[in-house]
């Protein structure tokens, strides 16, 4: 009965993979507006977006409370496994979701994802630099098997790595987690959705005011993917660049890439600044391509060079 479950939970994601057009489109051109109003000064600007600083001059630059972010954060897809409603399950209505370690399942589900331990922190300001204290933030990624739960074939009885957090009065949320890993086609990522309270985060209702994505520095994925468990992270990023990547690719991530402290050994901490138009609202982004691909028959870690570049992301 589980095999079935699986294999009908795959042909679903794989119809609803290539949707979300409409909302892709309006990313592309927010991107081409924040490179027209200077995305040079952002890269330099913007939290935690000098990339792969990963010392601990870098951490103190980027930590919550340095800084104030001069450029919005590029709005990106939410991708074909959000699990916010608006491609399957909604996990943000289920008791339990509001959390800071991510790495087990909640409820009736019992698993655990294994990995490089990785704590990562939003600080979210307005346009201004000013903290949103309030705000709240969704944020799931895959595990370091490249699956994701709820979605992938052998964990849609899971639900880990996906979590809500309210923002302090520095605007920050820090959610603990493990590294994630590197599927085909797609740069290291973490996904998020950051909504005006906590209520509108969790109620189902929303709005979203904002979808986008955290990138994580080359040198830092490296190093953890040199280790036991990430094995076949290790081709698929030698196949993508923050560059060629279909989601980062347009501004080589200027407002996403965070910066990250740490080691294998002790777990790294990776910190970026964001900021919002706080009444600004998006459409839910589920469906929407991420690009290369995820087959979910053998979940989404495809060793295989990357698909085509989707011309709507």
């Amino acid at each position: 009965m589980q095999e079935q479950e699986d294999r009908d939970n795959a042909a679903y994601v794989r119809r609803v993979h290539d949707r979300g057009l409409t909302f892709d489109m309006r990313t592309m051109s927010r991107r081409r507006l924040l490179a027209a109003l200077g995305g040079a000064s952002a890269l330099a600007l913007v939290g935690g977006a000098a990339g792969c600083d990963s010392t601990a001059e870098g951490q103190a630059a980027a930590a919550p409370g340095a800084g104030a972010a001069t450029g919005e954060v590029a709005s990106e897809t939410a991708g074909p496994y959000p699990a916010d409603g608006s491609n399957g399950p909604d996990v943000r209505t289920e008791p339990g979701i509001v959390r800071g370690d991510i790495r087990s399942s909640f409820g009736t589900a019992t698993g655990t994802a294994e990995g490089v331990p990785l704590t990562f922190s939003l600080r979210v300001t307005d346009l201004d630099g000013a903290a949103v204290a309030g705000a709240a933030v969704y944020a799931w990624h895959c595990d370091r098997d490249g699956n994701y739960s709820l979605y992938s074939t052998g964990i849609t009885e899971q639900n880990y790595l996906r979590g809500v957090q309210e923002a302090d009065d520095t605007g920050t949320v820090t959610f603990t987690s493990i590294f994630p890993g590197c599927y085909a086609g797609r740069w290291p990522h973490i996904h998020f959705e950051v909504y005006r309270s906590l209520e509108n985060a969790t109620s189902g209702a929303g709005p979203i005011v904002k979808t986008s994505q955290i990138a994580l520095p080359e040198d830092v994925a490296g190093a953890v993917y040199a280790t036991d468990g990430y094995r076949a992270s290790v081709a698929n990023l030698s196949r993508v660049s923050l560059a060629t990547d279909n989601v980062f690719g347009e501004d080589s991530a200027a407002t996403e890439l965070a910066t990250v402290a740490g080691g294998v050994a002790e777990g790294y901490a990776a910190t970026l600044t964001i900021a919002i138009d706080p009444a600004g609202t998006e459409t839910a982004g589920g469906g929407g391509p991420e690009g290369g691909g995820a087959p979910m028959g053998g979940g989404p870690m495809g060793s295989g060079p990357p698909g085509p570049r989707p011309s709507s992301s």
